[in-house]
């Protein structure tokens, strides 16, 4: 009776020893995936800031309205346009609409 107890007792703290190395390393590699996350925030954040400003500036640049919509600077201007509201969407959800 001894040895089962001892032989369980044994097999009892392996297991724990095992599961509890397991869930150290998994709590390293959760770690590393929130870090991940957190920088690709970062860079979609700035993606999204840098292709917003680049459709303001071509907004100014065609303050006048001298480029037409259905020539390729217009085409640029609305594949453009469809890039930031798209990345909006994916970061913010939809716009709303504004009445």
């Amino acid at each position: 009776m001894n040895i089962f107890l001892l032989i369980s007792s044994i097999l009892l703290a392996a297991a724990a020893g095992y599961f509890g190395y397991r869930a150290y390393i998994l709590a390293g590699v959760v770690a590393d995936d929130r870090e991940y996350l957190e920088q690709l925030e970062f860079t979609y954040a700035m993606l999204l800031d840098r292709v917003q400003k680049s459709y303001d500036e071509m907004q100014r640049i065609d303050s006048k309205g001298a480029f037409e919509s259905d020539d390729e600077a217009g085409t640029t201007f609305a594949l453009l346009k469809q890039v930031i509201d798209d990345l909006y969407e994916e970061a913010n959800g939809p716009k709303k609409e504004e009445e």
